[in-house]
């Protein structure tokens, strides 16, 4: 799968994906800012901005003007916000590639942020935050990142508060939008059934307009750690659920291939270490999982479950366990090469998708200096030994670096 990567008069990259499998495109633009870009007063400001982006523009005026045209090309659109990126894609038959640009440029580049709008937004958004707290199997994500960092951006919940989404005014929207959505600062990815040299031009035409000039700078993510944590956030709940995990390696780091693997063999699949001892021998939960994540400023490998509320420090030892074992001998050269291998099936079913495509070559292209193909990538795991998954799993799974946060009627716990 072969890639073109283009920079145009106002400093916008933009890559494109040709795919001859598929009769869809995917137009996807990536922005380099989100949370972690935030000071406190307007925490939650990215994502406020993400959603007032389709409330209008000099050319689709009325709110809803945007989602019609979407709608009119039998799309599928959305947008979402991160700690460090924001993105809106859109995809649809590739024979409307050319209006789905056209759509997604206009947003960014004439938005019209009606008063009116803002604070209807405001109403929807602070329903969203309510509507996360009332999921602790997703929140607890935001408890674990509470407890990893602390009172500064990479510890904050992306949404904001709701203190501080009640508190952003326009003006703070105007400036932020014009600090951050600057033409350097972001990427368009157009993977699909199309022509390169036809899609850049349409790119190009379509953002000339998108304001050259430098966004801020992230602020140093500081961290320590002197022995494993605990965080517990009360809540009357039907089943407990905890995120267990440690600080990994950040995305410029090439042992981010064998974290993957270690990733997989602890609790990737339904045939990991967690799942088949947790689930299927003790009957302790319905999901558990084990994943990875990475960013400029650090990564986290983390453990999922959700358990009834008497079995949660049994849960939690068995998990401890299951990672010490790990740390102490490694893999077998047999979960190896099955990580491998799933890795391998996976990767080839997601690229079956435009949208998948666009994703997994435009968060390269973002921050790396080199894009690597998804065969250069499995390249890189093939080659892995059993050793180094140990020395990785030596590594960050060291006990005196667990954090385990809790979402649950649980005030006190003693683990570890």
């Amino acid at each position: 799968m072969n890639y073109k990567i283009k920079k145009f008069n106002n400093g916008l990259r933009a890559l494109v994906v040709p795919m001859k499998s598929t009769e869809a495109a995917t137009v996807l633009v990536l922005v380099n800012t989100g949370s972690v870009y935030e000071e406190k007063r307007i925490s939650g400001i990215s994502h406020f901005l993400e959603h007032l982006f389709f409330k209008g523009t000099k050319r689709r005026p009325t709110a809803g003007d945007v989602n019609r045209a979407l709608d009119g090309l039998g799309a599928e659109h959305n947008a979402f916000t991160s700690k460090e990126i924001t993105g809106f894609w859109v995809k649809s038959a590739a024979k409307h590639i050319g209006k789905s640009i056209d759509i997604v440029s206009d947003i960014l580049i004439n938005p019209l942020f009606p008063a009116g709008e803002i604070d209807k937004e405001r109403g929807v958004i602070l329903q969203e935050l309510h509507m996360y707290q009332d999921m602790p199997q997703r929140h607890v994500m935001d408890v674990f990142d509470a407890l990893m960092y602390g009172d500064q951006p990479a510890g904050w919940d992306v949404g904001g508060t709701p203190d501080t989404v009640s508190g952003i005014t326009r003006p703070d929207i105007l400036k932020y939008k014009n600090s951050h959505y600057l033409a350097p600062n972001a990427l368009v990815v157009v993977a699909g059934n199309i022509n390169a040299g036809d899609a850049f031009s349409k790119i190009n035409r379509a953002f000339e307009k998108m304001p050259r000039g430098f966004a801020p700078k992230m602020k140093p993510v500081k961290y320590s750690q002197s022995g494993p944590r605990v965080k517990i956030k009360y809540k009357e709940s039907d089943q407990t659920h905890l995120v267990l995990g440690a600080q990994a390696y950040d995305m410029f780091d090439e042992r981010k291939y064998a974290l993957s693997l270690l990733s997989v063999i602890l609790g990737g699949n339904m045939s990991s270490r967690l799942f088949m001892e947790i689930r299927e021998k003790l009957g302790l939960t319905y999901y558990i999982r084990a994943q990875v994540s990475s960013s400029t400023y650090g990564g986290e490998l983390v453990a999922n479950a959700g358990v009834p509320h008497k079995d949660l420090v049994r849960a939690v030892k068995k998990m401890t366990r299951i990672f010490s074992q790990l740390y102490k001998s490694g893999a077998s050269e047999r979960e190896l090469r099955f990580a491998k291998e799933y890795l391998r099936g996976t990767m080839a079913l997601s690229f079956e998708s435009s949208d998948e495509v666009a994703m997994f070559y435009g968060e390269q292209a973002m921050f790396q200096k080199e894009i690597l193909s998804p065969e250069e990538m499995l390249g890189k795991m093939e080659r892995l030994s059993k050793n180094e998954i140990k020395v990785v799993a030596q590594d960050i799974l060291d006990p005196r670096r667990l954090n385990l946060a809790v979402i649950g009627p649980h005030k006190k716990l003693n683990i570890f």
